[in-house]
């Protein structure tokens, strides 16, 4: 094992019965480092989070945590900290008692766990709701208890179960930037469980999308926004997420993507494939609504066409447009103070060089 790694997966697999969840697995997390595993429901990321853990047992493969193979060890024995979506605090206990249980049990001394405590209380900034019971705390103070409950056993690696889910937007905001924080102080290894893109975004320092036990892509926050390796990826991040059109691409001295009545030279546009002369058939073109020029601007870029506007979503800070391009859903993102309304004509267009095109197995070209 590398000296720079917290955590070396190594060909894990997980299996109820015949179901295999995780199969091949393969994952190497630097020391320090804020990993994002993010997916939609049921793709498998709670369950390398556990087996990471320690709470469920892999059918084959191993888990290196700090060059210790722990693979077969108990959660208490691996040197994680862990926290969950529950809050999971003792109701009858005071915050300062539900941070210093797990030591206390572990035959920490006295002044060892008053210590620990006073310290992670310092940093969760909860010192003034130290004797306070869970039932006269908010949601948020909650789960900064359970952080904290994690933040005293001074362990290299801390592992997030989807901890803000339960909480309102708001709190959900200012907490993720406590978690940023802390993670800034620390400077801990860090592995953090989501179906939320924003928390992936604006916290990892690398994600993991997971779809059906596997690791779609993994890379820089940036990288994955501008540089999707395939369409899954493509659609699962972005909010709203990317328009796509179907069509067929053709190369040779210019590519030129086409699609129904739509001709759209591809020119800047940097190709990962290296595509034969001729037509490509299955082809989608993905454009970001954030990426979509709008009025004066759109009328000089490579690609233009006047649209009606379907529907109009006010969003404070910038607006949602709906239109059509050919029968084809499209969406565009406009500054918030433009006044436009359903059945208006407005021209749109945008820079092909910006989007990302996908062969027929749906693979970045």
């Amino acid at each position: 094992m590398s000296d720079n790694l917290s955590i070396e997966i190594k060909d894990l697999k997980v299996a109820y019965g015949e179901v295999v969840v995780l199969e091949h697995m393969n994952l190497d997390i630097s020391d320090g480092e804020f990993l994002v595993l993010l997916g939609a429901s049921g793709c498998g990321k709670s369950t390398l989070l556990n087996c990471i853990a320690g709470l469920l047992d892999v059918k084959d493969g191993e888990i290196h945590i700090k060059g210790k193979n722990v693979t077969w060890e108990e959660p208490k024995d691996r040197g994680i900290g862990m926290v969950f979506q529950s809050y999971a605090l003792y109701p009858q206990m005071s915050v300062k008692r539900n941070l210093a249980f797990g030591l206390r049990n572990a035959g920490t001394k006295k002044d060892e766990v008053e210590r620990r405590v006073a310290q992670a209380a310092e940093i969760l900034q909860i010192e003034p709701l130290l004797d306070r019971r869970p039932a006269e705390l908010s949601g948020g103070q909650r789960q900064r208890v359970a952080i904290g409950r994690a933040l005293v056993r001074d362990v290299d690696v801390f592992l997030f179960d989807e901890p803000l889910s339960n909480l309102d937007a708001k709190l959900r905001a200012d907490l993720r930037v406590e978690i940023k924080r802390l993670h800034q102080r620390l400077k801990n290894t860090m592995i953090y469980v989501t179906h939320d893109q924003i928390e992936a975004m604006t916290l990892a320092d690398r994600i993991a999308i997971m779809r059906g036990g596997l690791i779609q892509q993994l890379d820089s926050p940036y990288n994955i926004y501008n540089n999707p390796v395939n369409k899954y990826v493509a659609g699962f991040i972005g909010s709203p997420s990317m328009n796509f059109i179907e069509g067929e691409l053709t190369t040779g001295d210019m590519s030129i993507f086409t699609s129904g009545n739509l001709s759209i030279p591809m020119t800047g546009y940097h190709m990962t494939q290296n595509l034969a002369a001729g037509k490509h058939s299955g082809v989608t073109l993905g454009i970001r609504p954030e990426h979509v020029l709008f009025g004066e601007a759109a009328k000089s870029s490579p690609f233009s066409r006047d649209v009606v506007v379907e529907v109009v979503e006010p969003m404070g800070a910038d607006t949602l447009v709906w239109t059509m391009i050919d029968d084809m859903s499209f969406r565009l993102r406009v500054e918030g103070q433009l006044q436009l309304a359903s059945g208006d004509t407005i021209t749109i267009g945008f820079d092909p060089s910006r989007g990302s095109m996908f062969d027929a197995n749906e693979d970045r070209i």
